[in-house]
């Protein structure tokens, strides 16, 4: 049937699927950052006390980070474009928190809000992966980190002035329409499609489960490391990962391919790189948006703007690096953009409060051209090293690298 399809209708469809997939993309981490500068208001508004107030964040993270990998297994078994619902969920999770009457209602929504990302996230690399050839995959993939670093870095700026100007639910209502448009597009253009390369095996629910109680201890437990009950929590995730690794080598289908680490450097080595400039990335934003407004002065809109040159030097670089990481080497490209991450990075480890503000743009310039650099090539490296049956996992442990 496929060969009736003229070349530019296939051309519109993956121009319409890396439209649904670079939105998706969007809205799963700025559901994620946006929260973080009106985390106040929101305490003040709701009388939320500190615990509570973390779990706010919290909550979404770790229920996202949980459920990725499963995700990705359950989109190879039975179809991505299954996953690709999950924005239904989110949109509903989303309308519910912008109502909410308590903070405790508040994470709820927010867990379910993580739960709807995980399935998204997973599945919007894989499919494009599956539907752009390899002498295109590259750009198309640069597009789509290019949304989603956009999200990371314009959820504080958004988020600020939302917050300031129209209040804090404001936020979540901004989302819902989004939400709806993704829904329209899934629904009108992807009808008949579906992704899926391991039909016919069954779901490894023990392993699933394990590795959902071992992260969530561990990622708890680092939350509180300084209590007894945290370095508990650690210890006992630590055996429920080394669990999950020997439950992974032995059973026949598993939920997380293990081999992939052990057999291939490529994929192994691409996932450490992505989980170190994620980390670096993440860090940048939430404690600079600080810096900028208790130690700067300056109004939640304005420091936002500043972040704002990070996200610029992103956009513009992305793209063209993710073309050149189809017709250069990838590897070398995202070396050459980890350089300038340290950077970038240098400069801000030696921050004070007499930093002048021209200093922090430079190293936020730096570090948005690197971050441009480095992403694509390294996803485009990583997706490409994997046989098309584990595309679904593949995206799912670099969604699990950036949570």
């Amino acid at each position: 049937m496929e060969s009736h399809i003229s070349a530019k209708d296939k051309e519109v469809n993956k121009t319409i699927i890396l439209l649904i997939a670079t939105l998706a993309t969007f809205l799963t981490p700025f559901m994620g950052t946006s929260l973080i500068v009106a985390l106040p208001t929101i305490a003040n508004d709701l009388a939320v006390n500190a615990i509570l107030l973390s779990w706010i964040s919290t909550a979404y993270i770790l229920t996202s980070a949980m459920f990725a990998v499963p995700f990705g297994k359950i989109a190879d078994i039975y179809g991505m474009k299954k996953n690709v619902y999950g924005i239904t969920i989110l949109t509903i999770s989303t309308f519910l928190a912008a109502i909410s009457p308590s903070a405790e209602f508040l994470i709820v929504t927010r867990a379910i809000q993580g739960i709807a990302s995980a399935m998204i996230f997973v599945t919007g690399l894989a499919i494009i992966t599956s539907v752009f050839p390899p002498q295109e995959r590259g750009k198309a993939i640069g597009i789509n980190i290019t949304a989603g670093y956009i999200g990371i870095v314009m959820g504080p700026a958004l988020g600020g002035f939302l917050t300031q100007y129209v209040g804090w639910r404001s936020i979540f209502y901004f989302i819902v329409p989004l939400g709806l448009l993704v829904i329209a597009l899934v629904l009108w253009k992807m009808k008949g499609a579906e992704w899926g390369e391991c039909k016919g095996e069954k779901l490894d629910y023990w392993g699933s489960l394990v590795y959902i109680l071992m992260l969530a201890l561990i990622l708890m437990g680092f939350s509180s490391i300084t209590g007894l009950l945290g370095m508990l929590m650690v210890i006992v995730g630590i055996v429920g990962f080394i669990t999950f690794v020997i439950w992974e080598l032995r059973v026949e289908n598993p939920v997380l391919e293990i081999r992939l680490f052990l057999k291939n450097r490529m994929f192994a080595f691409s996932n450490l790189a992505a989980l170190i400039s994620y980390v670096g990335i993440v860090a940048v934003s939430f404690l600079l948006s600080l810096y900028l407004q208790f130690i700067k002065g300056f109004e939640p809109e304005v420091a936002g703007l500043v972040l704002v040159v990070q996200t610029i030097f992103m956009v513009i670089m992305s793209p063209i690096a993710g073309r050149l990481s189809d017709r250069l080497e990838p590897g070398k490209l995202a070396s050459l953009g980890m350089a300038m991450i340290t950077m970038g990075l240098l400069i801000f480890a030696l921050l004070t409060d007499e930093t002048s503000l021209y200093v922090i743009i430079l190293g936020l310039a730096i570090l948005g051209i690197g971050i441009g650099v480095f992403s694509a090539p390294n996803m485009n490296a990583i997706m490409g090293s994997v046989e098309r049956k584990y595309f679904g996992v593949a995206s799912a442990t670099v969604s699990t690298m950036r949570l």
